[in-house]
């Protein structure tokens, strides 16, 4: 992402004659200066697609003032939109429980300046990694999920992401299902990692039966959670070849490798406003 503070304006409507025109004129006219642009129309039905980024000190008028006058616009055309500031560091939640990788990969990646935001918490069914959480200087919370307590916990998952402000919650191999309530509340901003062997190998030790089987491919997914187990629109994907000299053990490595990077990615493009949730699918603004 860019040093300089931008504005970034997304939004879908129905598709039609004059929208990007309309969009750039509304831009235009108040002084802003673009220096990003995309738009998409699906070809199945008539959706428009459209995200635009531009510089913050450009615009002639305050922000507030510019979203008034946009909404008028939106209204006329019937869109759903999102103006976002990169100036405000967004607030990423991370849960995690027993798997080390994707967590040590977004907080070297967050103490680095890679990801420009903020992690108010941690979350984590177990206290497995308490101290190195607590060595970063972010809060950890150890909230216990068992068969006799989910609804409890996740209620408690969902006030300590309320009370910390919280935009995205990231489960960072959290090894637990949510409640359909949490994910409902939070639509669009819980975002999950998985093999990408779904729905091929489900269930416990999907690469030893990913060897078993001599698969050629292994990848990673990174997608929104809904209330559907592992069937959100997905953000991002990436696989590896591998061959018949590679044993589970290797399968394994890799796929933790895979897992890091889709997932690093998922949560960038969703950081950067490049998301938008159409249906069970997603347009992704690269």
């Amino acid at each position: 992402m860019t040093s300089q503070r931008q504005y970034i304006l997304s939004l879908s409507c129905p598709d039609r004659l004059g929208i990007a025109s309309a969009v750039g004129q509304l831009i235009a006219a108040h002084g802003g200066w673009v220096v990003e642009a995309h738009n998409h129309a699906e070809q199945d039905e008539p959706v428009f697609f459209m995200r635009v980024a531009l510089l913050a000190d450009s615009l002639r008028i305050p922000l507030d003032d510019f979203r008034r006058h946009f909404a008028e616009l939106a209204e006329r055309f019937s869109m759903r939109w999102n103006l976002s500031d990169t100036g405000r560091r967004k607030r990423v939640v991370l849960m995690v429980s027993k798997q080390e990788h994707c967590l040590y990969d977004l907080l070297g990646r967050w103490r680095s300046g890679e990801l420009a935001v903020d992690i108010p918490c941690v979350i984590s069914n177990h206290e497995t990694f308490r101290g190195l959480v607590e060595w970063h200087g972010i809060a950890f919370h150890h909230v216990p999920v068992g068969p006799e307590n989910k609804p409890q916990a996740f209620a408690e998952v969902a006030r300590l992401f309320e009370a910390a402000g919280g935009d995205v919650m990231v489960l960072a191999r959290y090894m637990q299902v949510l409640s359909p309530e949490l994910c409902r509340r939070h639509a669009g901003r819980i975002l999950n990692i998985h093999h990408s062997f779904l729905p091929s190998f489900v269930g416990a030790r999907p690469y030893h039966q990913a060897h078993a089987r001599g698969v050629k491919l292994i990848g990673a997914t990174c997608h929104y959670v809904t209330e559907e187990l592992d069937q959100g629109p997905i953000i991002e994907q990436d696989l590896l070849r591998i061959d018949h000299s590679d044993h589970v053990e290797d399968l394994v490595r890799y796929g933790k490798d895979i897992e890091k990077t889709v997932l690093a990615r998922g949560l960038r493009y969703h950081l950067e406003d490049r998301v938008l949730v159409h249906g069970n699918k997603t347009i992704v603004f690269r």
